[in-house]
C-alpha cells in the first residue's frame, strides 16, 4: 500500500483538503486499497479553514516519516508558513520522497525552496503574485498540473483530481486512473498541459457542443480520423471544429485524438496480452514505431517495459518522469 500524507496549512481550504482522501481512496487493487491517506498538520486538532468550516486534524507532522508521498493542499496564508511545516518538507525532499501540491499549495513548497529551478504551476489568479516573489521557479501559469522529477504541483480546485489521477495512473497504470474517475466522476483524459480555463467548460446555452463528437471519436480511434472525418460528424467546418475543440478542450483536434490514443494503448498493454502489432493498431497508432515514440514520450517506458511494470507489479513512481 502506498502511504501518503496530506498537509493541512491553515487557513486550509476544504475543497482541496478533501480531494486526495476521496480520490486516491477509492484506488483499489485486487480488492485491496492502494493508498493510505493521513491528513495531518503541525499542531493537530482543530485546523482553522479559508471558510466558515472547521476540520480537526489528529495527526501531526510525524506522520510523514512513513510517507511515500508528501501533499500540501491550498492555503489562505501564502506568508510566514510555519517553519514547522518548512523543515518538514525539506527533510522529506532530502530523503527523496514525492511531494505534490495542489492550489496555492506551491507557495508553501516554494517557500521551502522545494520549488527553485524547477517547473511549476499554481491556481492562476495567483500566478503573478507567485512569479513575483519567486522568480527563480520556472512557473507555468496556464497548465492543470507539472511534474519536475519528484515534485508535482497543481492549479487549482478541480485540477487537483488531475493531479491525483495522474498520481493514480503514474503509480498503478491507466486502466485503475479510469476506473477510479469514473467512480469520482471525473474526467479520466486531461493532460497536464491542458489550459487551466477554457472558453467553454460547459456547453454554451446556445449552440452547440462537440462533445458528442468526442464520444465518437473515441469509438473510433482504431480508425484513421482526420480533422474533416470529425468535422463532418459535428456538421461543421473544419476551421469552426478547430476553434470549438480549442475552446472546449485547450487542445487542436489532431491533439487531442493523439492523447486519447496513448491512453487507449495503455489500457490495452495493461489489460491484454496483445501484440504490440494489434495495440498500435487497435489504439490508432498504426505502428509498433509510432507506439513505441508517443508512449516512451508520454511515459519514459517502451511499451514492453510499460506491460512488464503494469501487469507485474504496480509501477514505482520515477524521479525522472516529468509531464506538462
Amino acid at each position: 500500500m502506498h502511504r501518503v500524507a496530506v498537509i493541512a496549512v491553515p487557513p486550509a481550504t476544504t475543497f482541496d483538503l478533501s480531494i486526495p482522501e476521496l480520490v486516491l481512496g477509492e484506488t483499489l487493487i485486487d480488492g485491496t486499497p492502494g493508498y493510505r491517506v493521513r491528513i495531518c498538520t503541525a499542531r493537530p486538532g482543530v485546523v482553522v479553514t479559508s471558510g466558515s468550516l472547521q476540520v480537526t486534524v489528529p495527526y501531526g507532522l510525524e506522520t510523514v516519516d512513513d510517507a511515500d508521498t508528501v501533499i500540501v493542499t491550498g492555503t489562505a496564508a501564502r506568508d510566514d508558513i510555519d517553519p514547522r511545516i518548512l523543515s518538514t518538507l525539506r527533510r522529506c525532499a532530502a530523503q527523496g520522497k514525492r511531494i505534490a501540491s495542489i492550489c496555492t499549495g506551491a507557495f508553501v513548497l516554494a517557500q521551502a525552496g522545494l520549488l527553485d529551478g524547477r517547473r511549476a504551476t499554481t491556481y492562476w489568479a495567483k500566478s503573478e503574485e507567485f512569479a513575483r516573489r519567486f522568480p527563480t521557479v520556472e512557473l507555468r501559469p496556464d497548465v492543470l498540473y507539472v511534474q519536475d522529477g519528484n515534485v508535482l504541483t497543481s492549479a487549482g480546485l478541480s485540477a487537483g483530481i488531475d493531479l491525483c489521477l495522474h498520481l493514480v495512473r503514474s503509480d498503478y497504470g491507466a486502466a485503475t486512473a479510469n476506473a477510479v474517475a469514473r467512480l469520482v466522476v471525473a474526467a479520466p483524459v486531461r493532460p497536464g498541459g491542458q489550459a487551466q480555463f477554457i472558453k467553454a467548460p460547459l456547453p454554451p446555452e446556445t449552440g452547440t457542443s462537440l462533445a458528442a463528437t468526442r464520444s465518437w471519436a473515441l469509438e473510433q480511434l482504431h480508425d484513421p480520423l482526420t480533422r474533416a472525418a470529425l468535422a463532418a460528424h459535428a456538421r461543421t467546418s473544419i476551421r469552426t471544429l478547430s476553434r470549438k475543440f480549442h475552446d472546449e478542450t485547450g487542445h487542436s483536434p489532431l491533439q487531442w485524438l493523439l492523447h486519447q490514443r496513448v491512453i487507449r494503448a495503455q489500457e490495452l498493454l495493461e489489460t491484454t496480452d496483445l501484440p504490440m502489432e494489434q495495440v498500435a493498431r487497435l489504439s490508432g497508432l498504426a505502428t509498433t514505431d509510432s507506439l513505441r515514440l508517443h508512449l516512451t514520450r508520454r511515459t519514459g517506458l517502451t511499451p514492453s517495459a510499460y506491460r512488464a511494470a503494469f501487469t507485474q507489479h504496480p509501477r514505482q513512481w520515477h524521479t525522472d518522469t516529468a509531464t506538462t
